[in-house]
Order: C-alpha cells, then structure tokens, then sequence
C-alpha cells in the first residue's frame, strides 16, 4: 500500500479480493474542469462588490491587529527594498506569473506521473479555491499599497517589468481589493506541499519545502498582502485537507485525519493505533509501476 500524501492509503487492483481501481482520469475532462475552476475564480473574485471604504478600514483593522501582535513587518520589507531595482523587477514577475505557472505545472506532473494521487491533490486546490471566494466576499481587504497614508509603495506601479508598467485598464478590470486570503501563498502552499510529498528526488522536495516560504517573501515586499493574508491562506489550506479527506473517510475516521494534518504535540495526542492487518481500505486510485 502506498501514502497518496494527504493522509490517505492506495492500494493495488487485486483481482482475487474483487478490488477495483478507478482509471486515468481523462485528460480533455481535467483540462475542461481546471479551465472552469479557474475561469470561475477570476470572474467570481472581480464580481466582488468593490467596498473601498469598507476594504480600506479592514486594512487598518489587519495592521493595528499585526501592530498589536509585533508581525507588522510589511513596511519595512517593502521600504528596504526599493534601494534594489532589479530585485523588486524579479520579485514582480514573480508575483505576476509563478503563482499560475507552477500551479498548472505541477497539475500536469501530478497527472502524468502520479496518478493515483492525482484525484486528491486536485481536490484540495479546488476547496481552497472556492473557500477563497467566500472570503472575497465577505471579508474586502485593501492590500498595503492602496491604504491611505500608508507610505508602502506599488512596486509594480513603481517600477514594472522591466519597462513596462501596468495601465490603468489592466488594474481596473481585476479586483484590488480581493486581498484576504492570498491565493499566491495559499497556492504556492499547496504546490510545495504536492512537490515536496510527492517527488522522489531530494532537490525537488527542497524547492517544494521552501518556495511557500519565497512567495510570502515576495507577497509582503511587493505590498501586495499583509502577513495575516498569508496566514489565512495556511489555514484554508488545512481545512481543505481535512474536507477533502472528510469525502473520502467517514466522520469516525475524524481524528485519524486530524492527526495526519496537525503539527506535532496535536497530531500525536489524536492519533490512533494503526489498523489491524488484513483491513479493507477504501481506495482512490491505482498507482502504476514506476517504469
């Protein structure tokens, strides 16, 4: 039996037993579903009610509460910055590009090469996503850059890409105010956890453990998100895991998942006896041989 990587246990077809594994799944019927999801995300996120006033105090809000907690490290970051052009340029092609790129990348590797995992990973980017839009809308959020007073500077205005900086169209037609989670930490988060979990050679795994970290870096100093946009992404992030894996178990199965996806003390004083030999495990996918 092998870890899918999100707590959950695949088994190989076995004819004698009566076990069945699920195929492939189809390749024009992902493409069409990712392409869905994503369209349905843009055009959910920048249907947002755009509630400046409201964003603007939520804003505020979110630095008195970092202030207050000693986390408001997004000025500083952004400030200390501008004395390195070149490295703001990187880091706005970063945050303009990388968060949609190596998402869809490691969809496709997932689906290539680890297909009995596939089906899951999918799943919890799915649910954080869709969670994200309730929190659009519920909760507007104006990012560092657009507060009033705030003395953080738009790098993106600022300095652009090499050259080209945005126009005024380009920003109207997104919803600036749709800030709160950060789905470039939250997806980001999700990738390296799937790389990081999921490949077999140890720089990968690296790269997947640290380029969450990278995109927080880079959210904050580009003053695209405050700290606490970043955290509410982790926490979305873990509680699609557990919804996912709630699809999959039946609730007396609760603890068990828990166990798998809360940090140390937590997760061991939730964690059961493993099962008894000669369990039936409900299964995903089949994984195919390594070739």
């Amino acid at each position: 039996m092998d870890d899918d990587g999100y707590g959950g246990t695949l088994r190989r077809d076995d004819a004698l037993t009566g076990t069945v594994a699920h195929r492939r799944p189809r390749r024009l019927t992902e493409l069409a579903l990712l392409a869905v999801m994503y369209g349905a995300y843009n055009l959910s996120r920048n249907g947002v009610p755009t509630a400046v006033a409201q964003a603007e105090r939520n804003g505020a809000d979110l630095l008195r509460l970092e202030g207050s907690m000693g986390m408001d490290i997004e000025r500083g970051l952004n400030q200390a910055v501008l004395r390195f052009p070149a490295l703001v340029v990187g880091a706005n092609y970063y945050y303009a590009t990388l968060h949609f790129i190596v998402t869809a990348a490691v969809l496709v590797w997932l689906f290539r090469r680890r297909p009995a995992a596939y089906t899951r990973h999918r799943r919890v980017l799915l649910i954080m996503t869709m969670l994200a839009l309730v929190g659009y809308w519920l909760y507007p959020v104006a990012p560092p850059r657009l507060m009033p007073g705030g003395d953080f500077v738009d790098t993106l205005r600022a300095f652009g890409t090499w050259g080209a900086k945005p126009g005024d169209a380009v920003v109207s037609a997104s919803n600036q105010y749709a800030a709160m989670p950060s789905m470039h930490v939250g997806w980001a988060l999700w990738a390296g956890a799937t790389i990081a979990r999921q490949a077999t050679v140890r720089a990968l795994r690296v790269a997947g453990a640290c380029y969450p970290f990278l995109t927080v870096l880079v959210v904050v100093l580009t003053a695209n998100h405050y700290l606490l946009d970043a955290v509410a992404a982790v926490v979305l992030f873990v509680a699609a895991m557990i919804m996912s894996s709630a699809l999959d178990r039946p609730l007396a199965h609760l603890p068990d998942v828990l166990s798998q996806v809360l940090p140390g003390p937590l997760g061991r004083v939730l964690r059961r006896d493993p099962a008894p030999a000669g369990t039936v495990v409900t299964v995903d996918q089949v994984e195919p041989a390594e070739g």
